[in-house]
């Protein structure tokens, strides 16, 4: 596999994130909490830049034990980010697509030599 450098790590910080292009290729590579993950900047839905929309945490309804919500909060540890075309929403961890866990964008793997950061394509 080709890797490509997407820069140092120390230049990172949680909640960035960087597009990389080889080629034809786009990929978009996020750090959050400490670790890094990239995916394919190309949304399932119409080809729009899955990667470069907000990024937010998911929003869950908490549950009491007698079946009534407690309302809407946002995850202490899921984060989604949105393609900014129609709004797609994808889970950082997977690539999953939130509406249709069937669909999941490509994930390339992260490699980290020292400080530097590589995309392996």
């Amino acid at each position: 596999m080709a890797e490509k450098l997407v820069g140092k790590a120390s230049e990172f910080k949680d909640g960035d994130r960087r597009i990389v292009i080889a080629g034809e290729k786009e990929v978009g590579v996020f750090k959050n909490k400490g670790e890094f993950f990239a995916y394919s900047n190309y949304c399932l839905h119409q080809g729009g830049p899955a990667c470069e929309g907000l990024t937010i945490a998911k929003v869950e309804e908490r549950i009491m034990p007698d079946l009534t919500s407690r309302g809407l909060y946002f995850s202490d540890t899921d984060m989604l980010f949105v393609c900014p075309w129609h709004g797609y929403e994808y889970d950082m961890k997977t690539g999953e697509c939130v509406s249709n866990r069937k669909l999941r964008l490509r994930r390339y793997e992260v490699v980290q030599k020292g400080d530097e950061l590589y995309v392996d394509l």
